[in-house]
């Protein structure tokens, strides 16, 4: 595998890893089966585009698109919690209209951003390629947005969101209001994928209608493959677990695709990643089958 495509995995794979930061907030600390996150991905891509595309500064187009995405996901909530939709339907509900949605923000089935300045063009320095300059800056996004999302998940909010999620009842007992604890967590999962979003489309030249295909089963991918990588119960090592696991998955991606004694191409790509997944769900399964606790065997009689 080649250098470019060594750096372009591991781009490719930091900007997903704020998408499974999301996922882990959703579906593992709220319990939340959240699918807005196909549409709230090319959502902050669409919003950052085109206000980029319009003139407006890279820094504000990034910000507006991460708080449509909070937005987003706070309707996905409220739909859950105001209206007693079942979760599932409300997030399928808001996946199917942010389709549209994004079709009337850009106008059009994709914005290009190959001309204009972006994030990136303002923060890579002149010495640095930009294929390693662009690694670069989203580490720094990516241990950044880490250490503020382990700090808030330790302050007393954080952890009401985390009590709602482990056991909803026993937390309104505490005094705890659930409702708003699902509506800020969906809000600050759906933030992260939007951002996600965003630096894809100004990393990739631009945002597409189609780029948010699959995200959801590429976050729930990374979060899987993270916990397998580096299990463990304390939340700071689970959200570096899912960073990791973003980034080994899209090097997992790019080894399969870019070795020829396989023989796979890019329209592999799904059967790649549904591999990739079912892995490490069913190693944990055998290993238990293999080892037989001790306390079931039964003594030989003499």
């Amino acid at each position: 595998m080649s250098s470019f495509a060594l750096f372009g995995a591991l781009e490719i794979g930091l900007i997903y890893s704020l998408v499974a930061l999301g996922v882990l907030i959703s579906f593992r600390l709220l319990r939340f089966p959240d699918l807005t996150v196909d549409g709230s991905f090319p959502l902050g891509g669409a919003v950052c585009a085109i206000l980029i595309s319009h003139g407006h500064d890279p820094y504000v187009a990034t910000l507006a698109a991460t708080l449509a995405g909070a937005l987003a996901g706070t309707v996905t909530a409220w739909l859950n919690v105001k209206l007693r939709i079942m979760d599932l339907l409300a997030s399928i509900l808001m996946m199917i209209a942010l389709y549209s949605i994004n079709l009337r923000i850009m106008g059009a089935p994709n914005v290009p951003l190959i001309t204009e300045p972006t994030l990136f063009t303002h923060l890579q320095p002149a010495w640095l390629d930009d294929y390693l300059a662009r690694p670069l800056v989203l580490l720094v996004i990516v241990i950044a947005a880490k250490l503020l999302l382990d700090a808030f998940l330790a302050t007393q909010t954080g952890l009401a969101i985390r009590a709602t999620g482990s056991n909803g009842r026993m937390a309104r007992a505490q005094g705890v209001n659930t409702g708003a604890m699902i509506l800020l967590g969906m809000g600050i999962s759906n933030a992260l994928v939007a951002l996600a979003g965003a630096l894809f489309a100004q990393t990739q030249g631009g945002s597409d209608i189609s780029m948010g295909i699959g995200t959801i089963v590429i976050g729930l991918a990374a979060v899987i493959v993270g916990e397998s990588i580096l299990p463990s119960r304390r939340l700071v090592l689970t959200t570096l677990a899912v960073i990791l696991g973003a980034i080994a998955y899209r090097f997992f991606i790019a080894l399969a695709l870019n070795s020829e004694f396989i023989g796979l191409k890019a329209q592999d790509l799904n059967l790649v990643t549904a591999v990739l997944v079912v892995i490490p769900l069913v190693l944990p399964r055998l290993r238990k089958k293999r080892i037989k606790p001790a306390s079931s065997r039964t003594p030989s009689q003499p």
